[in-house]
């Protein structure tokens, strides 16, 4: 690049660098800098080769078009002003700032002394901390043009999934690939999620992310990534050739599968943490804007989060930044759709969470953001901010009272049978006061966050001493259980009961009212070592072993035959709850006896036993699903169907060596769980 080149004032809009003919278009918002600067940089990343003064434009939008200059020009910004942390104010022109809405990122991140405002002392910094910093990179990808799969929500099976875990380790995917965007769009793995069923592949976060100084400290890294420096660049590590078009690739490659890609986006807190944190990005740019603050105490952050930080959605900027975001997710990387992480910081305003909350509306009313699907994490550690049910339409929510009296149930905890059947069929408690459905409800027995499956039936207590914090992080109520051997067990009786246990939970998952999500090596009985908080462990902890008896394990055909047996019946698809007299739908409730529950039965402190018919009046179809988590066997008498009707066994969780006869009174193993399906066709009329 020319070190003579030509500036002028330049657009307001868009913001960030925009390429138009041989010039570059910059624009930044920075309300109370008194200076903003361009820094431009030799395309090594290491020597700034130019310093360019912006102009100030109305509404404290600061511009600069520059010519020529060309894409892949690497770039920062630098912001000067009042440093006045005690009032809220961060201006340090020494600091080389990421651009916010940087499409590309250069060169990585290093943690040093250099990226703060103050030396020890209190005194101003001025040491350039650009050495440490990645550059922001001018890139413009053309709008995705492929065709997406469009599942509906009633279609829709969410497999949960981390980049760089889910194939590292995989030998069939080319060692290049493995761990990388390309890697996961791979034919081998395509076909490994078709097997199983799932529509939709929700990834953990892949926004450019960094690691806490914290953990580099003690030699770990922030595996999960949910530590945003950028919302726009994708993580550079997941490239293989730091194009950030493989993003694009592989959504292709997973839409031509008819496989729908859903980002776990992380918009409420940003890298920086505390205000005594780094000065990065928007802290330097307009601290009071993007933050939150305590009232009349600027230099302390609210954090809601528990990241230091919390982002201020209230301010029009700060909304316009996250809008900007999700539209290029979907508009440019051709997404479907989002999960968003303590998404009840994007409702919340001084005053709390509100459902009205601007973001909400606005995403509302977007005519790209309202046809994509949205999904609430609901809940965060501030005031209130538990709100799961609260969010209205289109919005899912991730649902923990299902996975929590799911696992409740089949630990043998009494008196849950109540409960256990609300969540069975949508949760209506939660979801329909606000005029929502069955599917609004995110079902899910283990995520990302907590225990794996395995691990479920495998430990009762967590086993985190690897993180560093001396077993103290993570969840401590897990409702889990060892089945007689905390951890890993040779005996082949506790394996048995460990993978039936594990079939129980999966054959209620995908046979539940709501969105089924699976977890990323459910199917392949991934275990962590008991470890329930395994975000820094970007090691063998995480990723997914890929052996031979992990490939063909029992638990991906039963998933298979689960998902299969799911779509045939239309009740799982209904939008609707099925209350009584429901012109379709008929749920009715049994005792082992055969008859109805009463009243009484539910209140049954030692009942641990469920079964109950879900019968479809247009398909004259009929699913009979039997639960015991009781330690004996029940002799149970199915009810009884119309003349010549017979009950057929559609799946259960016991491995039978032989056939089972199906007659009026079936014996139900303990701890084990049964479909049977009929067909009630006048057969007179056949």
């Amino acid at each position: 690049m020319s070190h003579s080149v030509g500036v002028s004032i330049g657009s307001m809009s868009p913001l960030g660098a925009t390429v138009s003919g041989d010039a570059v278009n910059f624009a930044v918002y920075a309300p109370h800098a008194t200076q903003v600067y361009l820094s431009l940089f030799d395309s090594s990343g290491h020597s700034e080769i130019l310093s360019l003064a912006m102009f100030n434009n109305e509404g404290g939008i600061w511009s600069l078009r520059v010519e020529p200059l060309a894409e892949g020009a690497l770039y920062g910004f630098r912001a000067d002003g009042n440093y006045k942390p005690e009032r809220g104010y961060f201006f340090n022109k020494h600091k080389l700032l990421v651009d916010p809405y940087a499409r590309d990122l250069y060169g990585e991140f290093t943690w040093s002394e250099r990226h703060y405002g103050q030396m020890p002392l209190g005194t101003k910094s001025v040491v350039n901390n650009a050495i440490d910093m990645p550059k922001s990179r001018v890139k413009q990808l053309a709008p995705y043009q492929g065709k997406r799969p469009a599942h509906s929500w009633g279609e829709t099976v969410l497999y949960e999934c981390h980049v760089k875990g889910a194939t590292c380790r995989h030998p069939e995917i080319p060692t290049a690939l493995q761990g990388k965007f390309l890697g996961l769009c791979h034919a081998s793995f395509i076909e490994h999620l078709q097997c199983l069923g799932v529509t939709a592949i929700e990834l953990l976060p892949v926004h450019a992310f960094i690691s806490e100084q914290f953990l580099t400290a003690k030699g770990l890294q922030n595996y999960w990534g949910y530590n945003s420096l950028n919302f726009f660049t994708p993580h550079k590590s997941y490239l293989v050739n730091d194009d950030i078009s493989e993003f694009q690739q592989m959504v292709s490659h997973f839409h031509k599968a008819g496989i729908e890609v859903i980002l776990d986006v992380v918009y409420n807190h940003t890298a920086e943490a505390g205000s005594d944190g780094p000065i990065l990005s928007l802290r330097g740019l307009d601290n009071l804007g993007y933050y939150r603050t305590v009232a009349e105490q600027p230099a302390h952050y609210i954090n809601d989060t528990g990241c230091g930080n919390t982002l201020n959605i209230d301010s029009p900027r700060a909304l316009q930044l996250v809008l900007d975001s999700l539209r290029y997710w979907v508009e440019i990387m051709g997404v479907d759709g989002f999960r968003f992480d303590l998404a009840t910081i994007l409702g919340r305003t001084a005053q709390g969470f509100s459902q009205t909350h601007t973001f909400l509306q606005a995403i509302n009313q977007d005519p790209v953001l309202n046809k994509v699907k949205l999904i609430a994490e609901p809940w965060d550690i501030g005031p209130g901010g538990y709100q799961l049910g609260a969010f209205p339409a289109p919005w899912r929510e991730w649902n923990d009272k299902y996975r929590d009296i799911v696992r409740r149930f089949w630990s043998q905890e009494s008196c849950v049978i109540g409960e256990l059947a609300k969540r069975l069929h949508g949760s209506f408690d939660l979801f329909e006061h606000n005029l929502r459905g069955p599917l609004n409800s995110v079902n899910f027995i283990t995520s990302h966050d907590g225990f794996t499956l395995t691990d479920l039936v495998s430990y009762e207590h967590k086993h985190n001493e690897a993180n560093g914090e001396h077993n103290r992080d993570g969840h401590s109520a897990n409702y889990s259980f060892n089945c007689g051997v905390e951890g890993y067990s040779q005996d082949i009786d506790i394996s048995r009961i460990r993978l039936q246990q594990q079939k129980n939970f999966l054959l209620t998952l995908l046979l539940s009212k709501g969105v089924p999500m699976i977890s990323s090596g459910s199917e392949l009985a991934h275990s962590q070592g008991g470890n329930n908080n395994a975000y820094c462990q970007n090691n063998r902890t995480s990723w997914l072993a890929w052996k031979d008896s992990q490939i063909n394990h029992p638990l991906i055909r039963f998933i298979d035959d689960l998902l299969r047996l799911r779509k045939r019946h239309k009740v799982f698809q209904h939008n609707a709850f099925v209350h009584q007299n429901d012109p379709r739908f008929v749920i009715a409730w049994y005792t082992e006896l055969g008859v109805a529950m009463q009243e009484a039965d539910w209140h049954q402190e030692a009942r641990l036993f469920l079964m109950y018919s879900l019968e479809d009046k247009h398909t004259k179809q009929t699913l009979l699903i039997i639960l015991n988590a009781g330690d004996e066997s029940i002799d149970c008498q199915l009810p009884l169907l119309p003349t010549k009707q017979h009950w057929q066994l559609a799946i259960t969780s016991i491995d039978l060596t032989s056939p089972v006869n199906v007659d009026v009174r079936q014996q139900i193993t303990a701890k084990s769980s049964w479909v049977f399906t009929a067909n009630l066709e006048d057969e007179s009329h056949g």
